[in-house]
């Protein structure tokens, strides 16, 4: 990772929301560093695998990244192609295919592209899926629509579309951005340096925008920041936006169990068939 100086990033919320921009591609800049945050998330990833198997593949998977979720279903057997905006992470997947066996490295394809406009020609699909909140890098109802239609172009017939949002949560829509929480010290993955680290929270109401950044300070050397800017859709938004988008069949469930949705629910597992 090529370390910031906290200057070039933006001071404020007001400076994002784009797709594409710094709270969009920043956190997915490092993978290894990634990777290590996420490495204990499992409950997802046999959640979208048995998804992968029981629909018999392929399954086409937005914002793949280096394939935390990608390579299980393909080495559960499962021809997926990815696609991700992050040109270093899908660097990074392709990297660790190549220390896959061949039979799972044949299963596996990926686009470098916007979500909102790759088109596989030809190709269909019984399973889309968008893991771990890419669909909160839609920032606005128009990138949720051209999204949605790349969606139902890419499905086959009776096919669903599965993916998760967090819920948001009242708690940190209402933190104060001058008042940033502490982690615990860690070793970087990339520096190799001990670093603290905290989060700075700040919420803009009428966009419906989360930002989330992460300050390091490393015991020598200038601290840097990494910006992450969420889209907050509360679930009858979500249902909203599908129907009226020509999807049907919906669903929302809880936390990656046949549960519905409910109040202590973390992630809204969401459903779908085109109308």
């Amino acid at each position: 990772m090529t370390r910031r100086p906290l200057a070039p990033f933006p001071d404020s919320i007001a400076e994002l929301g784009s797709a594409g921009d710094a709270g969009a591609l920043a956190p997915y800049s490092d993978p290894a560093y990634y990777e290590k945050t996420y490495k204990a998330r499992r409950h997802d990833v046999d959640f979208y695998v048995r998804l992968a198997r029981e629909s018999g593949g392929p399954v086409l998977e937005y914002g793949a990244g280096n394939g935390r979720v990608t390579l299980p279903i393909a080495r559960a057997g499962v021809a997926v192609h990815g696609v991700d905006l992050s040109r270093s992470m899908l660097d990074h997947l392709a990297e660790k295919l190549a220390h896959e066996p061949p039979q799972v490295r044949a299963r596996v394809g990926f686009t470098h592209g916007d979500m909102r406009s790759v088109a596989l020609e030809g190709a269909a699909f019984p399973l889309v899926i968008a893991p771990f909140n890419a669909f909160l890098h839609l920032y606005e109802r128009a990138d949720v629509e051209r999204f949605l239609a790349r969606v139902r172009a890419h499905l086959a017939p009776g096919g669903r579309f599965v993916f998760d949002i967090s819920l948001p949560q009242p708690r940190d829509l209402a933190r104060d951005p001058d008042r940033p929480v502490g982690a615990p010290r860690l070793r970087h993955p990339t520096t190799g340096e001990l670093v603290r680290s905290t989060e700075r929270f700040e919420y803009d109401p009428i966009r419906q925008l989360l930002l989330i950044e992460t300050r390091f300070t490393p015991e020598q050397g200038e601290p840097w920041s990494v910006p992450l800017t969420h889209r907050q859709f509360f679930p009858g938004e979500v249902e909203a936006l599908l129907h009226y988008n020509g999807f049907s069949d919906i669903l929302l469930q809880s936390d990656f169990s046949d549960e519905p949705a409910h109040a202590d629910t973390d992630f809204v597992v969401v459903s779908a068939r085109p109308a």
